[in-house]
């Protein structure tokens, strides 16, 4: 029979039980005395929860009404939700059904997985599978032997396990049912190097794809696959090139080993091409290019692998050479669908340099791009057939600051978009606002935080937030919901087929919007700060919708269901 532990925490090797136990059976040692009394304890517990199935690449790909199981939502990272329970006609009855405090936490910034009735969801170092009906802590492991604390933004679950990294470059995996760790494998050095990792990782084919930060240090990215099984590494790709390979050229003998393009923000994946879509990070030093002269491919790129080898099929770069710290880090979103008279395999993507990009995702093809923002200032438009920005002159930093549009904070950012097959149009959430950049010709020196200098608020220009709702194929606007507050948080988005956008708004508010009109239709203000993007998911015919503020976790349902 299966069974749930309820707290799990202790050294890589070592285990111990902290909550719902006697209180003799807390601290670092657990005696079998203790271990028996966990056990009798989580089988009444478990008895109550619904058996879980393990998770296979077939639900994923598919997604699920009920379930949240990849970062994305799903494989081509849509962020779309079939459930129509919470809909334009009802949404203004939601209520909070459950809060739960997250201990310790001050910047959540986790996407939860939630698969047969139960959540998974990480803060710094941590996960905690709870009960998404109430919010009730199943299990909960931290890695509390972990020097480095950073963000974390999710789990991956693959079979009867759950993925996830730990601020220092481990990928652990843990027992799905009692958290109790299978292994644990480092894939880089935060000890040595200076790596250091904050993203959920993605479970394909068997393989748990991860990736890196670190490019503000001058840290070499790359994205890994590890062994679902085992966690020895399957392949991995260097988004900078050795020296004398293709694409080495594009640095001016910059070593590789410093040269950042991190690989941050969960990618997605088609498994019909057998290939992963993976954004890559700016190259280092951030804000000064003189010595790293050309292109420095692959940095601010999207690049498209072959999932069974990690082998380069093709590449795009949004930004090249850029010395404005804009990643290419929001989310790549995979569509099929008519573009101009023909079927296409599309990828849709919202960069933070400003510019909304159609790519061809069989062969990375430029189909189309226009500028997402009102006042870009860096470039007057991109290349009709390359796709390649067309620079404007002195619109880069200099040693005296030189104003520039948008800001280092990007025109978008990690935080996901969405797409909603029935209006058919991408939501992203927007940064109106442009920063005063500044470069240094200093020589750059790797792990001691250098970027070249950087990016400085303009006075009197805070900027202005807002969800935007495109027309994909194009980059026009539908719609735009300006979002109150001082321009510092930044949410991301989930829709709907109950015709609903969510997000949240830089007040603390999650809010709820007519996903064809932008019509606001709800609001509730949560008393924190948000960083996360919102999730739904049913459990018992429910439906619920949950984000993730600073401290907490919030999920909301139908007064009359929630009264029940």
């Amino acid at each position: 029979m299966l069974r749930r532990p309820t707290s799990l925490h202790g050294s890589r090797s070592a285990l111990s039980v902290v909550s719902l136990l006697p209180p003799a059976c807390a601290g670092r040692a657990v005696r079998l005395s203790c271990r028996t009394a966990m056990r009798t304890l989580l089988l009444v517990l478990f008895a109550a929860l619904p058996l879980a199935a393990q998770l296979t690449e077939d639900q994923i790909r598919a997604g699920s009404a009920d379930n949240w199981v990849t970062y994305g939502g799903d494989y081509a990272s849509w962020r779309h939700s079939p459930l129509t329970q919470i809909n334009t006609g009802n949404v203004h009855k939601l209520v909070p059904a459950w809060v739960r405090q997250i201990p310790d936490a001050n910047r959540l910034e986790t996407t939860p997985l939630v698969y047969e009735g139960v959540m998974y969801v990480t803060n710094t170092n941590e996960v905690y599978a709870l009960d998404a009906r109430n919010g009730k802590v199943i299990w909960h492991f931290a890695a509390d032997w972990v020097k480095r604390q950073s963000q974390n933004r999710g789990v991956a679950l693959w079979g009867d396990r759950v993925y996830f990294i730990t601020s220092d470059c481990h990928l652990v995996a843990l027992n799905r049912f009692n958290g109790a760790v299978i292994w644990d494998k480092e894939f880089a050095s935060w000890e040595k190097e200076g790596y250091w990792s904050s993203l959920a990782p993605l479970a394909v084919k068997g393989k748990i794809l991860v990736g890196t930060a670190g490019g503000g240090s001058g840290q070499r990215g790359f994205v890994a696959a590890l062994s679902a099984d085992t966690g020895e590494e399957v392949w991995r790709f260097w988004t900078v090139p050795a020296e004398g390979d293709p694409g080495s050229e594009t640095w001016g003998g910059f070593p590789a080993k410093w040269s950042g393009a991190p690989t941050w923000t969960t990618g997605s994946y088609d498994s019909q091409l057998n290939t992963i879509y993976w954004p890559t990070g700016n190259p280092w030093p951030d804000f000064y290019g003189g010595r790293r002269r050309g292109d420095n491919l692959y940095s601010d790129s999207v690049v498209a692998l072959d999932a069974d080898t990690g082998k380069l099929k093709w590449h795009f770069q949004f930004t090249p050479h850029d010395e404005w710290d804009w990643d290419a880090n929001e989310t790549m979103v995979l569509v099929d669908r008519e573009f101009k008279g023909q079927m296409r395999k599309l990828l849709y993507h919202a960069d933070r340099n400003g510019f909304y990009y159609v790519l061809d995702r069989e062969t990375g093809k430029f189909l189309m791009g226009r500028p997402f923002i009102n006042e870009l200032n860096w470039a007057s438009g991109l290349d009709e057939v390359s796709g390649r920005p067309l620079e404007i002159p002195d619109k880069r930093p200099t040693a005296g600051g030189n104003r520039i549009c948008p800001s280092v904070r990007g025109a978008s950012n990690w935080m996901s978009p969405s797409y909603h097959p029935e209006t058919g149009l991408f939501y992203v959430v927007t940064l109106e606002k442009c920063d005063i950049y500044t470069s240094s010709a200093q020589e750059p020196v790797p792990s001691t935080g250098f970027r070249g200098t950087g990016g400085e608020q303009v006075p009197a220009e805070p900027g202005t937030f807002y969800l935007r709702a495109l027309q994909p194929n194009t980059g026009e606007l539908a719609w735009e919901y300006e979002m109150p507050g001082p321009a510092v948080m930044w949410a991301g988005t989930v829709s709907t087929m109950g015709g609903l956008i969510f997000s949240g708004d830089d007040d603390g508010h999650l809010v709820a919007l007519d996903a064809k009109t932008g019509k606001d239709l709800w609001h509730f203000q949560m008393g924190t700060d948000i960083y996360a993007s919102p999730i739904t998911y049913a459990v018992d015919g429910k439906q619920y919708v949950m984000i993730a503020t600073a401290t907490d976790l919030f999920a909301f349902a139908l007064f009359e269901e929630a009264g029940r």
